[in-house]
Protein backbone atom coordinates (compact mmCIF):
# COMPACT_ATOMS: atom_id res chain seq x y z
CA UNK A 1 0.00 0.00 0.00
CA UNK A 2 1.67 3.29 -1.09
CA UNK A 3 0.44 6.92 0.72
CA UNK A 4 0.28 9.91 -0.98
CA UNK A 5 2.09 12.91 -0.68
CA UNK A 6 -0.58 15.55 1.15
CA UNK A 7 1.58 18.44 0.76
CA UNK A 8 1.63 18.83 -2.89
CA UNK A 9 -2.93 18.51 -3.16
CA UNK A 10 -4.04 21.59 -1.78
CA UNK A 11 -6.41 23.93 -4.33
CA UNK A 12 -5.57 21.80 -7.44
CA UNK A 13 -7.85 22.78 -10.07
CA UNK A 14 -10.32 20.60 -11.56
CA UNK A 15 -8.95 21.37 -14.74
CA UNK A 16 -5.71 20.01 -14.23
CA UNK A 17 -7.04 16.08 -14.26
CA UNK A 18 -7.59 14.35 -17.17
CA UNK A 19 -11.17 14.53 -17.16
CA UNK A 20 -13.49 14.26 -20.28
CA UNK A 21 -14.40 17.49 -21.44
CA UNK A 22 -18.33 16.98 -20.68
CA UNK A 23 -17.23 16.12 -16.79
CA UNK A 24 -15.43 19.84 -16.47
CA UNK A 25 -17.82 21.28 -18.30
CA UNK A 26 -20.49 20.08 -15.71
CA UNK A 27 -18.34 20.52 -12.91
CA UNK A 28 -17.89 24.52 -13.97
CA UNK A 29 -21.75 25.17 -14.58
CA UNK A 30 -22.20 24.02 -10.92
CA UNK A 31 -19.50 26.55 -9.53
CA UNK A 32 -17.05 23.73 -8.79
CA UNK A 33 -13.37 24.44 -9.67
CA UNK A 34 -10.66 23.47 -6.96
CA UNK A 35 -11.02 20.01 -5.89
CA UNK A 36 -11.43 19.36 -1.92
CA UNK A 37 -8.28 17.73 -0.33
CA UNK A 38 -9.61 13.93 -0.46
CA UNK A 39 -10.37 14.56 -4.06
CA UNK A 40 -7.01 16.24 -4.76
CA UNK A 41 -5.57 13.26 -3.02
CA UNK A 42 -7.26 10.13 -4.92
CA UNK A 43 -8.08 11.50 -8.25
CA UNK A 44 -5.14 11.23 -9.84
CA UNK A 45 -4.68 7.97 -8.88
CA UNK A 46 -9.05 6.95 -9.18
CA UNK A 47 -8.28 7.81 -13.28
CA UNK A 48 -5.36 6.47 -13.65
CA UNK A 49 -7.30 3.07 -12.98
CA UNK A 50 -5.68 2.16 -9.46
CA UNK A 51 -7.46 0.35 -6.56
CA UNK A 52 -7.56 3.48 -3.78
CA UNK A 53 -8.93 3.54 0.00
CA UNK A 54 -9.69 7.18 0.92
CA UNK A 55 -10.56 8.23 4.95
CA UNK A 56 -12.58 11.06 5.39
CA UNK A 57 -15.40 12.41 7.07
CA UNK A 58 -18.87 12.86 5.35
CA UNK A 59 -18.66 16.38 3.83
CA UNK A 60 -14.81 15.67 2.60
CA UNK A 61 -16.01 15.43 -1.20
CA UNK A 62 -15.60 11.62 -1.36
CA UNK A 63 -18.57 11.09 -3.41
CA UNK A 64 -17.55 13.58 -5.62
CA UNK A 65 -14.00 11.76 -5.87
CA UNK A 66 -15.50 8.24 -6.36
CA UNK A 67 -18.24 9.62 -9.04
CA UNK A 68 -16.20 11.51 -11.20
CA UNK A 69 -13.45 8.59 -11.59
CA UNK A 70 -16.70 5.53 -12.45
CA UNK A 71 -18.18 8.53 -14.78
CA UNK A 72 -15.08 9.30 -16.98
CA UNK A 73 -14.49 5.35 -17.15
CA UNK A 74 -17.73 4.86 -18.16
CA UNK A 75 -18.65 3.80 -21.91
CA UNK A 76 -22.01 4.92 -22.33
CA UNK A 77 -22.88 2.65 -25.57
CA UNK A 78 -21.93 -0.41 -23.45
CA UNK A 79 -25.01 -0.84 -22.10
CA UNK A 80 -24.40 -3.23 -19.18
CA UNK A 81 -23.61 -2.35 -15.52
CA UNK A 82 -20.74 -1.39 -15.03
CA UNK A 83 -19.89 0.45 -11.57
CA UNK A 84 -21.37 -0.60 -8.56
CA UNK A 85 -21.91 1.20 -5.21
CA UNK A 86 -22.49 -0.39 -2.15
CA UNK A 87 -23.72 1.73 0.74
CA UNK A 88 -24.75 0.94 4.43
CA UNK A 89 -28.06 2.56 4.43
CA UNK A 90 -30.65 3.23 1.94
CA UNK A 91 -30.84 7.15 2.90
CA UNK A 92 -26.83 7.43 1.93
CA UNK A 93 -27.55 5.23 -1.19
CA UNK A 94 -30.25 7.59 -2.50
CA UNK A 95 -28.10 10.74 -1.58
CA UNK A 96 -24.67 9.02 -3.67
CA UNK A 97 -27.17 8.31 -6.70
CA UNK A 98 -28.25 11.79 -6.90
CA UNK A 99 -25.11 13.35 -6.77
CA UNK A 100 -23.86 10.85 -9.47
CA UNK A 101 -26.76 12.05 -11.76
CA UNK A 102 -25.92 15.51 -10.98
CA UNK A 103 -22.22 14.87 -11.67
CA UNK A 104 -23.30 12.90 -15.13
CA UNK A 105 -25.79 15.67 -16.37
CA UNK A 106 -23.06 16.67 -19.03
CA UNK A 107 -23.41 12.88 -20.41
CA UNK A 108 -26.15 11.91 -21.85
CA UNK A 109 -28.00 8.64 -21.44
CA UNK A 110 -26.20 7.36 -18.32
CA UNK A 111 -29.11 5.48 -16.32
CA UNK A 112 -28.19 5.56 -12.61
CA UNK A 113 -30.33 2.72 -10.54
CA UNK A 114 -30.70 2.55 -7.29
CA UNK A 115 -31.20 -1.35 -5.01
CA UNK A 116 -32.11 -0.72 -1.49
CA UNK A 117 -34.33 -2.82 1.04
CA UNK A 118 -37.29 -1.02 2.67
CA UNK A 119 -38.66 -0.68 -0.75
CA UNK A 120 -40.99 -3.11 -2.66
CA UNK A 121 -39.13 -4.93 -5.19
CA UNK A 122 -41.34 -4.54 -7.71
CA UNK A 123 -40.51 -1.61 -9.77
CA UNK A 124 -36.84 -2.16 -9.23
CA UNK A 125 -37.15 -5.68 -11.03
CA UNK A 126 -38.91 -3.64 -13.97
CA UNK A 127 -35.66 -1.14 -13.98
CA UNK A 128 -33.39 -4.16 -14.02
CA UNK A 129 -34.98 -5.58 -17.18
CA UNK A 130 -34.56 -2.33 -18.47
CA UNK A 131 -30.87 -2.15 -18.21
CA UNK A 132 -28.04 0.29 -16.53
CA UNK A 133 -24.62 1.40 -16.48
CA UNK A 134 -24.41 2.41 -12.69
CA UNK A 135 -25.77 0.51 -9.95
CA UNK A 136 -26.00 1.87 -6.10
CA UNK A 137 -27.44 0.17 -3.25
CA UNK A 138 -27.46 -2.25 -0.12
CA UNK A 139 -25.30 -5.07 -0.16
CA UNK A 140 -28.70 -7.07 1.56
CA UNK A 141 -31.23 -6.25 -1.54
CA UNK A 142 -28.30 -6.63 -3.97
CA UNK A 143 -28.12 -10.28 -2.93
CA UNK A 144 -31.46 -10.82 -3.16
CA UNK A 145 -31.59 -10.01 -6.56
CA UNK A 146 -28.20 -11.76 -7.83
CA UNK A 147 -29.90 -14.90 -5.84
CA UNK A 148 -33.22 -14.37 -7.75
CA UNK A 149 -31.12 -14.30 -11.48
CA UNK A 150 -32.36 -10.45 -11.92
CA UNK A 151 -28.93 -8.84 -11.77
CA UNK A 152 -25.44 -9.52 -13.45
CA UNK A 153 -21.99 -8.12 -12.18
CA UNK A 154 -20.41 -9.83 -15.42
CA UNK A 155 -19.39 -6.24 -16.94
CA UNK A 156 -18.47 -4.59 -13.73
CA UNK A 157 -15.03 -2.21 -13.66
CA UNK A 158 -15.44 -0.61 -10.92
CA UNK A 159 -16.40 -1.60 -7.09
CA UNK A 160 -17.09 1.00 -4.70
CA UNK A 161 -17.68 0.22 -0.90
CA UNK A 162 -18.74 3.87 0.60
CA UNK A 163 -18.87 3.61 4.54
CA UNK A 164 -17.21 0.52 5.14
CA UNK A 165 -16.38 0.63 8.60
CA UNK A 166 -20.38 1.05 8.79
CA UNK A 167 -21.19 -1.60 6.45
CA UNK A 168 -18.67 -3.75 8.70
CA UNK A 169 -20.76 -2.86 11.68
CA UNK A 170 -23.68 -3.37 10.59
CA UNK A 171 -23.02 -7.16 10.05
CA UNK A 172 -23.07 -6.94 5.90
CA UNK A 173 -19.47 -8.88 5.64
CA UNK A 174 -21.00 -11.79 4.33
CA UNK A 175 -23.22 -10.14 1.86
CA UNK A 176 -20.04 -8.44 0.46
CA UNK A 177 -18.39 -11.12 0.74
CA UNK A 178 -21.50 -13.08 -1.61
CA UNK A 179 -21.19 -10.20 -4.20
CA UNK A 180 -16.76 -10.14 -4.43
CA UNK A 181 -17.93 -13.72 -6.22
CA UNK A 182 -20.28 -12.51 -8.87
CA UNK A 183 -17.53 -9.64 -9.55
CA UNK A 184 -14.71 -9.96 -12.58
CA UNK A 185 -11.76 -10.07 -10.55
CA UNK A 186 -9.79 -7.92 -13.01
CA UNK A 187 -11.07 -4.76 -11.53
CA UNK A 188 -10.80 -1.52 -9.96
CA UNK A 189 -11.72 -1.53 -6.43
CA UNK A 190 -12.22 2.10 -4.53
CA UNK A 191 -13.02 1.96 -0.32
CA UNK A 192 -13.93 5.00 1.47
CA UNK A 193 -14.32 5.51 5.11
CA UNK A 194 -14.57 7.73 7.65
CA UNK A 195 -12.73 5.51 10.04
CA UNK A 196 -10.43 2.76 9.74
CA UNK A 197 -11.04 -0.30 12.28
CA UNK A 198 -8.97 -3.47 11.63
CA UNK A 199 -11.57 -5.03 9.55
CA UNK A 200 -11.06 -2.47 7.14
CA UNK A 201 -7.25 -3.53 6.90
CA UNK A 202 -8.30 -7.31 6.23
CA UNK A 203 -10.80 -7.15 3.82
CA UNK A 204 -8.28 -4.39 1.90
CA UNK A 205 -5.94 -7.09 1.75
CA UNK A 206 -8.51 -9.82 0.12
CA UNK A 207 -10.10 -7.84 -2.56
CA UNK A 208 -8.05 -4.90 -3.39
CA UNK A 209 -4.56 -4.90 -5.53
CA UNK A 210 -1.68 -2.25 -3.70
CA UNK A 211 -4.17 0.04 -2.91
CA UNK A 212 -3.60 3.21 -2.29
CA UNK A 213 -3.77 5.37 0.76
CA UNK A 214 -5.43 8.44 0.89
CA UNK A 215 -6.15 10.07 4.52
CA UNK A 216 -7.38 13.15 5.15
CA UNK A 217 -7.47 14.65 8.90
CA UNK A 218 -10.63 14.03 10.77
CA UNK A 219 -10.20 16.80 12.93
CA UNK A 220 -12.75 20.20 13.14
CA UNK A 221 -11.06 23.73 14.15
CA UNK A 222 -11.35 24.16 17.80
CA UNK A 223 -12.66 27.47 17.19
CA UNK A 224 -15.66 26.46 15.82
CA UNK A 225 -16.82 23.30 18.03
CA UNK A 226 -16.60 24.15 21.75
CA UNK A 227 -16.66 21.21 23.70
CA UNK A 228 -18.11 20.69 26.79
CA UNK A 229 -17.57 17.77 29.36
CA UNK A 230 -20.12 16.53 32.21
CA UNK A 231 -19.25 13.60 34.82
CA UNK A 232 -22.49 11.79 35.73
CA UNK A 233 -22.77 8.75 37.90
CA UNK A 234 -25.85 6.77 36.37
CA UNK A 235 -28.25 7.11 33.57
CA UNK A 236 -30.79 8.66 35.31
CA UNK A 237 -28.15 11.29 36.19
CA UNK A 238 -27.44 11.18 32.10
CA UNK A 239 -31.25 12.02 31.99
CA UNK A 240 -31.42 14.58 33.59
CA UNK A 241 -28.13 16.62 32.60
CA UNK A 242 -29.56 16.25 28.85
CA UNK A 243 -32.84 17.85 29.51
CA UNK A 244 -30.84 20.66 31.66
CA UNK A 245 -28.65 21.48 28.78
CA UNK A 246 -31.75 21.61 26.37
CA UNK A 247 -33.26 23.60 28.47
CA UNK A 248 -30.30 25.96 29.03
CA UNK A 249 -29.19 26.51 25.38
CA UNK A 250 -32.61 25.93 23.43
CA UNK A 251 -31.07 23.96 20.02
CA UNK A 252 -32.80 24.87 17.00
CA UNK A 253 -31.17 21.39 15.73
CA UNK A 254 -29.30 18.75 18.17
CA UNK A 255 -28.43 15.26 17.56
CA UNK A 256 -28.30 12.92 20.73
CA UNK A 257 -25.92 10.21 20.20
CA UNK A 258 -26.10 7.23 22.47
CA UNK A 259 -24.30 3.23 21.94
CA UNK A 260 -27.25 1.15 21.87
CA UNK A 261 -30.44 1.35 20.63
CA UNK A 262 -32.25 0.90 23.92
CA UNK A 263 -30.63 3.62 25.03
CA UNK A 264 -32.10 5.44 21.84
CA UNK A 265 -35.41 4.64 22.45
CA UNK A 266 -35.32 5.17 26.57
CA UNK A 267 -33.89 8.83 26.23
CA UNK A 268 -36.45 9.54 23.11
CA UNK A 269 -39.31 8.37 25.41
CA UNK A 270 -38.25 10.17 28.72
CA UNK A 271 -37.91 13.72 26.52
CA UNK A 272 -41.38 13.20 24.61
CA UNK A 273 -42.66 12.50 27.76
CA UNK A 274 -41.14 15.85 29.03
CA UNK A 275 -42.68 17.68 26.24
CA UNK A 276 -39.92 18.32 24.27
CA UNK A 277 -39.85 17.78 20.34
CA UNK A 278 -38.08 14.70 19.92
CA UNK A 279 -38.02 11.92 17.41
CA UNK A 280 -35.69 8.45 17.43
CA UNK A 281 -33.76 6.97 15.04
CA UNK A 282 -32.55 3.52 15.42
CA UNK A 283 -32.18 0.68 13.43
CA UNK A 284 -36.04 -0.78 14.01
CA UNK A 285 -37.63 1.91 13.00
CA UNK A 286 -40.21 0.74 9.71
CA UNK A 287 -38.97 2.55 6.27
CA UNK A 288 -41.23 4.76 6.13
CA UNK A 289 -41.44 5.83 9.80
CA UNK A 290 -37.22 6.43 9.18
CA UNK A 291 -38.19 8.38 6.39
CA UNK A 292 -40.94 11.13 7.89
CA UNK A 293 -38.71 11.16 11.37
CA UNK A 294 -35.33 12.67 9.16
CA UNK A 295 -37.55 14.26 6.88
CA UNK A 296 -39.10 16.45 9.98
CA UNK A 297 -35.74 16.78 11.32
CA UNK A 298 -34.43 18.06 8.31
CA UNK A 299 -37.63 20.47 8.39
CA UNK A 300 -36.62 21.96 11.50
CA UNK A 301 -39.95 21.29 12.45
CA UNK A 302 -38.78 18.66 15.41
CA UNK A 303 -35.54 19.86 17.31
CA UNK A 304 -33.42 16.86 18.72
CA UNK A 305 -32.86 13.46 17.33
CA UNK A 306 -31.86 10.58 19.52
CA UNK A 307 -29.83 8.58 17.68
CA UNK A 308 -27.44 5.48 17.06
CA UNK A 309 -24.01 6.12 15.35
CA UNK A 310 -25.13 3.41 12.39
CA UNK A 311 -28.48 5.14 12.15
CA UNK A 312 -27.12 8.63 12.18
CA UNK A 313 -24.39 7.37 9.33
CA UNK A 314 -24.30 9.03 6.18
CA UNK A 315 -27.28 11.36 6.33
CA UNK A 316 -27.74 14.26 5.03
CA UNK A 317 -27.80 16.70 7.83
CA UNK A 318 -27.09 20.07 8.02
CA UNK A 319 -25.12 21.80 10.75
CA UNK A 320 -26.20 21.20 13.99
CA UNK A 321 -26.66 23.88 17.11
CA UNK A 322 -25.51 20.66 19.12
CA UNK A 323 -24.21 17.26 19.32
CA UNK A 324 -24.91 15.52 22.73
CA UNK A 325 -22.60 11.97 23.53
CA UNK A 326 -25.13 10.64 26.10
CA UNK A 327 -22.01 8.11 26.23
CA UNK A 328 -18.77 8.74 24.81
CA UNK A 329 -18.03 6.56 22.01
CA UNK A 330 -16.11 3.36 21.71
CA UNK A 331 -13.95 5.08 19.43
CA UNK A 332 -12.08 8.11 19.26
CA UNK A 333 -12.42 8.51 15.89
CA UNK A 334 -16.05 8.11 16.12
CA UNK A 335 -16.15 11.10 18.86
CA UNK A 336 -14.70 13.14 16.30
CA UNK A 337 -17.36 12.19 13.42
CA UNK A 338 -19.91 12.79 15.84
CA UNK A 339 -19.36 16.51 16.65
CA UNK A 340 -17.67 17.21 13.55
CA UNK A 341 -21.98 17.33 12.22
CA UNK A 342 -21.99 20.87 14.03
CA UNK A 343 -20.32 24.11 13.67
CA UNK A 344 -19.63 22.96 10.11
CA UNK A 345 -19.21 26.12 7.51
CA UNK A 346 -17.89 28.63 9.98
CA UNK A 347 -20.68 28.77 12.09
CA UNK A 348 -20.07 27.65 15.36
CA UNK A 349 -21.02 24.90 17.16
CA UNK A 350 -20.91 22.87 20.51
CA UNK A 351 -20.41 19.17 21.83
CA UNK A 352 -21.04 17.93 25.32
CA UNK A 353 -20.17 14.56 26.49
CA UNK A 354 -21.38 12.91 29.52
CA UNK A 355 -18.67 10.05 31.14
CA UNK A 356 -18.50 8.33 34.15
CA UNK A 357 -15.88 6.53 35.92
CA UNK A 358 -16.09 3.63 33.89
CA UNK A 359 -14.91 5.54 31.05
CA UNK A 360 -11.27 5.88 32.22
CA UNK A 361 -9.86 4.72 29.26
CA UNK A 362 -12.04 6.65 26.56
CA UNK A 363 -11.14 9.53 28.20
CA UNK A 364 -7.23 9.00 28.41
CA UNK A 365 -7.78 8.80 24.22
CA UNK A 366 -9.49 12.14 24.12
CA UNK A 367 -7.23 13.94 26.15
CA UNK A 368 -4.42 12.41 23.95
CA UNK A 369 -6.18 13.20 20.52
CA UNK A 370 -7.32 17.00 22.29
CA UNK A 371 -4.14 18.04 24.06
CA UNK A 372 -5.25 18.92 26.84
CA UNK A 373 -7.09 17.13 30.62
CA UNK A 374 -10.63 16.68 30.21
CA UNK A 375 -11.87 18.65 32.97
CA UNK A 376 -15.80 18.39 34.75
CA UNK A 377 -18.07 21.04 33.99
CA UNK A 378 -20.90 22.10 36.58
CA UNK A 379 -24.15 21.10 34.72
CA UNK A 380 -27.08 24.12 34.26
CA UNK A 381 -29.35 25.38 37.67
CA UNK A 382 -31.40 22.76 38.53
CA UNK A 383 -34.01 25.45 38.62
CA UNK A 384 -34.61 25.08 34.97
CA UNK A 385 -35.56 21.65 35.14
CA UNK A 386 -39.44 23.84 36.16
CA UNK A 387 -39.02 25.25 32.85
CA UNK A 388 -41.42 24.29 29.72
CA UNK A 389 -39.31 23.36 27.07
CA UNK A 390 -39.59 25.65 23.33
CA UNK A 391 -41.15 24.29 20.76
CA UNK A 392 -39.70 24.29 17.15
CA UNK A 393 -40.65 27.40 14.38
CA UNK A 394 -41.95 25.40 11.64
CA UNK A 395 -43.93 22.74 11.48
CA UNK A 396 -44.68 19.94 8.65
CA UNK A 397 -47.40 19.50 6.00
CA UNK A 398 -48.17 16.67 3.91
CA UNK A 399 -49.70 16.93 0.81
CA UNK A 400 -51.88 14.03 -0.83
CA UNK A 401 -49.95 13.99 -4.20
CA UNK A 402 -46.34 14.32 -5.71
CA UNK A 403 -44.18 14.16 -8.56
CA UNK A 404 -46.61 11.46 -10.16
CA UNK A 405 -48.90 14.59 -10.40
CA UNK A 406 -46.69 17.06 -11.72
CA UNK A 407 -46.05 18.83 -8.68
CA UNK A 408 -43.38 21.32 -8.16
CA UNK A 409 -42.29 23.20 -5.13
CA UNK A 410 -42.80 26.19 -7.25
CA UNK A 411 -46.28 25.00 -7.30
CA UNK A 412 -46.70 24.96 -3.39
CA UNK A 413 -44.95 27.91 -2.93
CA UNK A 414 -47.47 29.62 -5.30
CA UNK A 415 -50.04 28.23 -3.40
CA UNK A 416 -49.51 29.02 -0.08
CA UNK A 417 -47.96 32.47 -0.96
CA UNK A 418 -51.09 33.43 -3.10
CA UNK A 419 -53.76 36.12 -2.53
CA UNK A 420 -54.17 36.26 1.27
CA UNK A 421 -51.63 33.75 1.73
CA UNK A 422 -49.04 33.50 4.07
CA UNK A 423 -45.57 34.85 3.58
CA UNK A 424 -42.45 33.75 1.55
CA UNK A 425 -40.19 33.94 4.52
CA UNK A 426 -42.61 31.66 6.75
CA UNK A 427 -42.19 28.88 4.17
CA UNK A 428 -39.30 26.35 4.87
CA UNK A 429 -37.99 23.25 3.01
CA UNK A 430 -40.06 21.56 0.40
CA UNK A 431 -39.59 17.91 -0.74
CA UNK A 432 -41.62 15.84 -3.51
CA UNK A 433 -41.50 12.36 -3.65
CA UNK A 434 -43.15 10.71 -5.72
CA UNK A 435 -46.76 10.42 -4.50
CA UNK A 436 -46.49 12.93 -1.41
CA UNK A 437 -45.39 16.15 -1.05
CA UNK A 438 -43.68 17.88 2.60
CA UNK A 439 -43.85 21.67 3.44
CA UNK A 440 -42.14 23.14 6.37
CA UNK A 441 -44.29 26.38 7.07
CA UNK A 442 -43.99 28.84 10.60
CA UNK A 443 -45.74 26.79 13.24
CA UNK A 444 -47.62 29.94 13.59
CA UNK A 445 -49.51 30.50 10.02
CA UNK A 446 -49.84 26.58 10.08
CA UNK A 447 -53.77 26.45 10.27
CA UNK A 448 -53.74 29.30 7.52
CA UNK A 449 -51.16 27.63 5.51
CA UNK A 450 -53.27 24.07 5.79
CA UNK A 451 -56.15 26.01 4.86
CA UNK A 452 -54.74 27.42 1.60
CA UNK A 453 -53.71 24.02 0.32
CA UNK A 454 -56.72 21.87 1.44
CA UNK A 455 -59.47 24.99 0.18
CA UNK A 456 -57.04 25.69 -2.96
CA UNK A 457 -56.17 24.13 -6.04
CA UNK A 458 -52.37 22.87 -7.24
CA UNK A 459 -52.47 22.47 -10.82
CA UNK A 460 -55.93 22.86 -11.44
CA UNK A 461 -57.55 20.11 -8.94
CA UNK A 462 -57.61 19.79 -4.81
CA UNK A 463 -55.95 17.83 -2.63
CA UNK A 464 -55.80 16.45 0.97
CA UNK A 465 -53.17 18.09 3.42
CA UNK A 466 -52.51 17.69 6.74
CA UNK A 467 -49.98 18.11 9.66
CA UNK A 468 -47.67 15.68 10.25
CA UNK A 469 -47.54 15.13 14.35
Amino acid sequence: MSNIDKKSTSHQAFSSLTLKPALLDNLATMGFESMTPIQAQSLPAILNGEDVIGQGKTGSGKTAAFGLGLLNKLEVKRFCIQSVVLCPTRELADQVAKEIRTLARGIHNIKVLTLCGGVPMGPQIGSLEHGAHIIVGTPGRIIDHLDRGRLTLDNVTTLILDEADRMLEMGFQPSLDAIMEHMPIERQTLLFSATFPKQIQSIAEQIMFKPVICKVESNHDGATIEQHFYEVSNNNARLKAVKLLLLEHKPESAVIFCNTKRDTKDVAANLINDGFSVVALHGDLEQRDRDQALLRFANKSISVMVATDVAARGLDIEALDAVINYHLAFDTEVHIHRIGRTGRAGSKGAAFSFYNNDDGYKVALLEDYLGRDIVNEALPSENLLDTFPTQPIMTTLQIDGGKKQKLRPGDILGALTGENGIEGNEVGKIKITDYRAYVAVNRKVAKKALNKIVNGKLKGRTYRAWEMR
